[in-house]
């Protein structure tokens, strides 16, 4: 079966893109537990790059299960195939030149190793959200770490099952004593260098 899937080889290839859209398309990955900033984050940071003059898409975890992960749940082998979707959904936006800011808690080291391999090391920027659990409980306006220590949720991160810490992250940001604006503004210089592609530099 695999020796009839061939891949064509389009004109126009990545490098086109990055050059005419004067960026380096790059997969930037915030990691943490529930609540504990990663979309308003994405969000700020898409808003400041986006102003900057970036092209940008944001991909999120509860957004992407409304959508093309409507059908997984929450099993190991569903939330490992949610995040290899996201991976691979990441990829196609990167070679079409778009810079991706991604939001899931991807709680395993495997998974998220998964996720470097799929889109390129080189196109991986991992920013881990290491917001306490206490004020991530504090912030759950969903009731999600309520309704896992009353054992209605199983396997829930931080209570049934572990969140595996970044070892060697781009950066490391705590959103229960910064607001999400300084937060934004301290690490953005860091990655708009690594970004910028005006000097076809890739």
């Amino acid at each position: 079966m695999a020796a009839n899937k061939l891949k064509f080889d389009f004109t126009i290839k990545p490098e086109d893109r990055k050059i005419r859209l004067k960026q380096r398309p790059q997969l930037i990955w915030f990691t943490g537990l529930s609540a504990s900033g990663k979309s308003s984050l994405a969000n700020a940071l898409e808003v400041k790059l986006f102003q900057a003059g970036f092209h940008t898409y944001i991909l999120d975890g509860d957004n992407l299960r409304n959508g093309i992960n409507k059908g997984l749940g929450f099993s190991a082998g569903d939330r490992r195939e949610n995040l290899r979707r996201a991976a691979e959904i990441a990829n196609l936006f990167l070679q079409a030149g778009i810079i991706v800011i991604g939001a899931f808690v991807s709680p395993f080291t495997k998974d998220r190793e998964m996720i470097k391999e799929i889109v390129g090391e080189e196109n991986f920027i991992e920013l881990y959200v290491c917001t306490p659990i206490e004020v991530c409980e504090q912030r759950d306006q969903k009731g999600l770490y309520k309704k896992a220590r009353a054992g209605e949720i199983k396997d829930f991160t931080g209570i049934g099952s572990p969140y595996e810490t970044p070892v060697k992250p781009f950066c490391k940001v705590d959103s229960s004593f910064e607001s999400v604006d300084k937060i934004i503004n301290d690490i953005f210089p860091l990655l708009a260098k690594r970004l910028d592609g005006s000097q076809n530099h890739f």
